[in-house]
């Protein structure tokens, strides 16, 4: 076997190579590139079909002039399956135009006319296997091209006038720099194939093929580097405003302990902790005069943003109801009502509020739909109260909510949580549990509000362990001291 190394047919190996190498490249950038999957799916077997075309010519030519039967057979299966992928190059890249484009109504009988040339292109060849109309061989194996050579490119070239076509008429879908790139696409090849037929020893087609291949990669390169860039700046700014977001959500929240140093009656500390930047759950307490303490616990269905959006305005409607110096019932009565007017996004909260009369220690609450709340009385332990249960707030209108009362004694003390502290989940899938939480609430008796939910966070967190945070973890301790 031989191969002549001239310099038509180095230009043509260092071609060939720089195809396959840019090709390559292409068809792995082009998985991130931001266009429709049919268009990539299109692009990615036009890449493939460079490469198949460039290494079957590459053959060829290594082929060519080795005498005998075996380079005989061999040499016309390469050619062949040459000619073939010029045609399907001339359908992947006819494809990506069309679905770019997208013709509306047309794009149907335009994409069966691509496949019914297509399958002229490949009938063709056959025959041209058994006529040599296209091209022959003689018995020293060196290919030579027959009179009708051009009519082989006929099919290909119908191609393209139909995507100059649908480039022209459908011009304002594609953006400048991708129609650009189908363009010279479209060119560089015609241009090629005239070159050809003057000067055939240099593949120009190869030349115009790649050289295609290079700007689209260029294309694709840039495309990737301004949509990361704008990632990055994206990125940024949510960052910047979940870093916000979260600030003034902590600002809604009571955060400043001792809460209310100059009230010696009672003794209160809260804490939350989202899973996310920001979370759905939330605490409030607040004086509603002077003899009268409201507490609330509440946990939003969702996470994120929205829960975080619709939390703060439930808290504001309680708030506001409560002020009004409404019982814990009518409270979360006109909350409800007032939610359900307007909550197209179907979402609702759970809520235990209660209302203290300081100076006698009776609790009166009601209870959406939320965690029963831990209660401790002097020389005894903590214990879940069983209440009643509502229905969430926001689930449906007109509910009318019920409350109960509660007697604090001196020492009295109750634990508010959301289901994120029972629900915290190991990295096995084992929850934390009620058990579990009782059993830290009842380790130390003399434990200050502040020191209950600080134990109760590094029992969670070291139950947890190294698994993610699943739900928002939100506590709330009350110690009562009675009248001085």
């Amino acid at each position: 076997m031989h191969f002549d190394i001239t310099f038509g047919n180095l230009i043509n190996i260092f071609m060939i190579a720089a195809g396959i190498g840019i090709s390559g490249l292409s068809i792995v950038q082009i998985s991130k590139a931001p266009i429709s999957k049919v268009v990539r799916k299109y692009f990615i077997f036009f890449l493939w079909m460079i490469i198949g075309y460039t290494t079957m010519h590459l053959t060829r030519q290594m082929l060519e002039g080795n005498a005998g039967t075996g380079y005989s057979v061999a040499i016309r299966i390469v050619t062949f399956i040459e000619f073939l992928i010029s045609g399907l190059m001339a359908f992947m890249l006819s494809q990506m135009i069309l679905h770019s484009t997208s013709p509306d109504k047309n794009q149907k009988v335009i994409s069966t006319v691509f496949f019914a040339l297509l399958a002229i292109h490949s009938v063709m060849l056959i025959i041209s296997q058994f006529t040599d109309i296209y091209y022959y061989y003689d018995s020293s194996n060196v290919y030579h091209r027959s009179k009708l050579y051009i009519v082989s490119n006929i099919t290909p070239i119908i191609m393209m006038v139909q995507d100059i076509y649908l480039l022209i008429r459908y011009r304002k879908k594609l953006e400048r720099h991708v129609a650009k790139a189908y363009w010279i696409y479209m060119i560089a090849p015609l241009v090629a194939i005239v070159l050809q037929a003057i000067y055939s020893e240099v593949q120009f087609v190869i030349f115009a093929t790649v050289g295609a291949a290079v700007y689209m990669f260029a294309v694709i390169t840039r495309d990737l580097t301004v949509k990361y860039a704008k990632q990055q700046i994206d990125a940024s700014r949510i960052d910047a405003e979940l870093s916000m977001a979260t600030r003034i959500q902590s600002d809604m929240l009571p955060s400043i302990f001792p809460a209310f140093p100059e009230r010696r009656e009672f003794d209160i500390y809260a804490s939350m902790d989202p899973a996310k930047e920001v979370g759905g759950d939330f605490y409030d307490f607040f004086l509603v005069d002077d003899d009268h303490l409201c507490m609330v616990m509440a946990d939003v269905s969702g996470k994120g943003v929205p829960a975080a959006l619709f939390m703060m305005a439930s808290k504001i409607i309680i708030a506001n109801n409560a002020m009004a110096g409404k019982s814990p019932a009518q409270i979360l009565t006109d909350t409800n009502d007032a939610v359900c007017s307007n909550n197209r996004e179907e979402m609702f909260v759970t809520v235990w509020l209660g209302i203290l009369e300081i100076s006698s220690g009776k609790l009166v609450a009601a209870n959406a739909g939320h965690e029963y709340p831990a209660v401790k009385q002097p020389d005894g332990e903590f214990v879940c109260l069983k209440d009643k249960h509502g229905f969430v707030i926001g689930g449906m209108s007109g509910y009318k909510y019920k409350e109960y009362e509660l007697a604090l004694k001196k020492g009295s003390k109750l634990f508010l949580y959301t289901d994120g502290v029972p629900e915290a989940t190991d990295a096995d899938g084992k929850m934390f549990g009620t058990e579990n939480m009782l059993s830290v609430l009842n380790k130390d008796d003399n434990a200050s509000s502040e020191q209950i939910v600080q134990s109760m966070r590094e029992s969670v967190d070291a139950f947890v362990g190294s698994a993610e945070q699943f739900d928002d973890l939100t506590m709330l301790c009350f110690e009562y001291n009675g009248e001085e």
